[in-house]
């Protein structure tokens, strides 16, 4: 089995490489039914595949979406049409993908977890493939999407408060995710805000501690966190109480990125990547 494992995780790195990461998901799905636990590399190579092969998609849904919105401004009705059938495939790829890893995380990864670093790390992905589920759903679908991302969320917090510092950079990322969920799911910019500085606070209080290792990585999410929060902030009612965004597209937020001005949509991260909508950047 050792063996096995050993040149699928090799295959993964090599479609990795070459940016086939359909075979790379393929690959370290097979690693995951060896119901082992998966080390970090593994983990994160089963995640950026994952990630890699899903973004496409989102990108894709998104700009379909986009020009159906422009055509139907325009009253080209049989284009609207044309393309509502077109996005429709989109998200039939999209709900295959989710459903897929939404499985191996319950039937393999979760149950052949033993540490809380891992256990956080897989239900914070759980969480992140329902929220991606949520996005495209509609009525009970999107319900039952936002209802069990919530709940992955949750018990990825809940494991994460017990077992990994403020500063550890998986529980910052779940809170820079889980607070983009509440943002964009939720339509909750309030709660957005409240978690992700809580996460901030949290993690500043302890910055002394940080160890080398990890430095780079949970300061590049803490400032993540606070772009996010600029951006939302903007969303608060003066009054306070809650913000309903519902028929609002997303927003955008200006940030810094190898020099150039770029709009990106709020940050995420996942497996050694940090992204949006736009694209997915390995840190």
């Amino acid at each position: 089995m050792e063996k096995e494992r050993e040149h699928l995780v090799y295959l993964a790195r090599l479609a990795e490489q070459a940016e086939r990461y359909d075979e790379m998901v393929e690959a370290m799905k097979k690693v995951a039914k060896l119901d082992v636990e998966l080390t970090v590399e593994e983990r994160n190579l089963v995640s950026v595949g994952y990630k890699n092969v899903i973004g496409a998609r989102r990108a894709s849904w998104r700009i379909l979406s986009s020009i159906e919105q422009k055509e139907e401004a325009k009253g080209n009705e049989q284009n609207v049409k044309r393309i509502k059938e077109y996005r429709q495939r989109v998200e039939d790829e999209l709900a295959k993908i989710c459903n897929d890893i939404l499985s191996v995380i319950d039937n393999h990864l979760l149950p052949s977890s033993s540490s809380g670093e891992s256990t956080v790390f897989y239900y914070k992905m759980k969480g992140d493939y329902y929220r991606y589920l949520a996005e495209f759903k509609s009525a009970e679908d999107r319900k039952e999407a936002a209802d069990q991302s919530l709940k992955a969320y949750e018990a990825a917090t809940s494991t994460a408060a017990s077992d990994l510092a403020p500063t550890h950079p998986i529980r910052l990322g779940l809170a820079l995710n889980f607070s983009v969920f509440y943002y964009e799911i939720l339509n909750s910019p309030e709660r957005a805000c409240h978690l992700a500085k809580q996460a901030f606070d949290e993690a500043i209080a302890e910055l002394d501690s940080l160890n080398e290792e990890s430095y780079k990585d949970s300061t590049l999410i803490m400032q993540l966190l606070r772009d996010n929060l600029t951006l939302w902030t903007s969303d608060l009612p003066e009054e306070g109480g809650e913000q309903s965004k519902a028929d609002e597209a997303p927003a955008e937020v200006r940030v810094s990125w190898d020099s150039k001005e770029l709009f990106f949509e709020p940050w995420f991260v996942e497996g050694g990547m940090v992204g949006c909508a736009q694209g997915l950047f390995a840190y």
